[in-house]
């Protein structure tokens, strides 16, 4: 399987158990891999039979800037299906990047990862 990646896409969302988090959103920061076969696209040199990485791009946004959940894994879950909507996907992973996550102790990034597929 091929794979397509998609990394730091950002948007402002209101995610989180908190009310603060929910009042003041955050950034959240977005990578994708998509598992596709890309051969038909590359044989013909044709943008339809692969997947417009540009429009998976604008709908994952549009899904972390959409509807507040309370967990990173919602999030993650509700990406992954967005990403497999497009036919010629086969499999998705998703990392939800929450870098200001309200962690009391120094951190660099908290991540949740998942793989989700069509079959």
């Amino acid at each position: 399987m091929d794979r397509v990646a998609l990394r730091g896409l950002k948007a402002r969302g209101y995610h989180g158990v908190y009310p603060r988090e929910r009042e003041e959103g955050q950034t959240f920061i977005v990578d994708l891999v998509l598992g596709l076969d890309t051969r038909a696209a590359a044989a013909d040199d044709d943008l339809a039979k692969t997947v417009h990485y540009g429009i998976v791009a604008e709908e994952v946004v549009a899904v972390v800037e959409g509807e507040p959940v309370n967990l990173v894994e919602t999030l993650a879950e509700r990406v992954a299906q967005a990403c497999l909507k497009h036919d010629v996907v086969l499999e998705v992973e998703v990392t939800v990047h929450k870098p200001d996550a309200p962690i009391t102790v120094p951190f660099d990034d908290v991540t949740v990862t998942i793989t989700r597929s069509r079959v």
